[in-house]
């Protein structure tokens, strides 16, 4: 049961980057409500279609309180995400969603108990120096100035808005798979998101929606999408969600090569040289987690 959560965290980082990768070759021309609305949809076939074999769950009221108290928030990280994506490089974007397992530390105990020990804090110091370093050829106009590059990128502020809302949405989301099942979950919730989101994204894209050949620009990344979320509710099922959360950010050192490789982004190794701090800072948080519940059964 170990390597299996931790096979399909690696499929949920690889599909999510790779979904991520396609959508900003289609947001570089497109209106990312519209796109990110598009997107979802694509995904809602596969998802549907895992319905068919899992039987339907006993739902009760923490189902529901975490179903409807994560649907609002949800929205507006995908908002904020597809912005991100458009208004800064993919390399130095998806590097702060590694924030994600800092948040958690904190909102997993409120929300479901969860504990991560001291030795947790030296994985905790490693993701900020990560985030500090992406900009590290700024350090000799001053050793402020990587902090005052981050705080001029838009991109990158507003993703760690996202980094700080699946904090939520994740310990939430642990919930409601407790109390459902991770499929059902995944289905239900998704279809939920779009009823929600297509009056939004069909109004803030209305200028925008003419004779371009979005939907089949989207089929791909939506059906990496459907990928990722199945391949990410399984494996919340099994382990505990600053574990799933901490390896499936493998999908940020992903996303930094997909910069390079397709994008041509510059400054790349300054930015992977960060990414792989903040990385080793999640292997350290996962070791300090499993540390910590080391008689929990998976």
């Amino acid at each position: 049961m170990y390597s299996s959560w931790v096979m399909l965290s690696l499929i949920s980082a690889f599909t999510l980057a790779t979904s991520d990768a396609l959508t900003k070759k289609v947001l570089s021309r497109s209106n990312e409500y519209i796109v990110a609305w598009l997107r979802l949809v694509f995904s809602l076939p596969l998802l549907f279609v895992s319905l068919l074999f899992i039987p339907l769950p006993e739902l009760d009221k923490y189902f529901y309180i975490a179903f409807f108290v994560s649907l609002p928030l949800e929205i507006l990280s995908i908002i904020l995400y597809m912005k991100a994506l458009r208004l800064s490089p993919l390399s130095l974007t998806l590097p702060f969603l590694a924030l994600t397992p800092v948040f958690l530390i904190f909102a997993s105990y409120f929300i479901l108990g969860e504990k991560v020990s001291l030795r947790g804090s030296l994985g905790i110091l490693l993701i900020a120096s990560g985030s500090y370093t992406l900009n590290i050829s700024k350090i000799k106009e001053g050793i402020f100035e990587p902090l005052k590059v981050i705080t001029k990128e838009k991109g990158s502020l507003l993703m760690i808005g996202v980094a700080l809302i699946y904090s939520i949405t994740s310990s939430l989301g642990k919930m409601a798979i407790e109390h459902s099942s991770p499929l059902f979950f995944g289905a239900t919730y998704f279809a939920a998101i779009v009823l929600l989101f297509t009056p939004i994204a069909l109004y803030k894209g209305r200028s925008a929606w003419g004779g371009q050949r979005l939907p089949q620009a989207l089929l791909l990344p939506g059906i990496f999408y459907s990928l990722m979320v199945v391949s990410h509710m399984v494996a919340m099922s099994i382990a505990k969600v600053a574990y799933v959360i901490s390896v499936k950010r493998m999908s940020l050192l992903i996303g930094v090569f997909y910069g390079y490789l397709f994008f041509k982004e510059k400054n790349i190794r300054e930015r992977l040289f960060g990414a792989t701090l903040m990385f080793i800072g999640f292997l350290m948080v996962v070791n300090a987690a499993k540390t910590s519940f080391s008689g929990s059964h998976f």
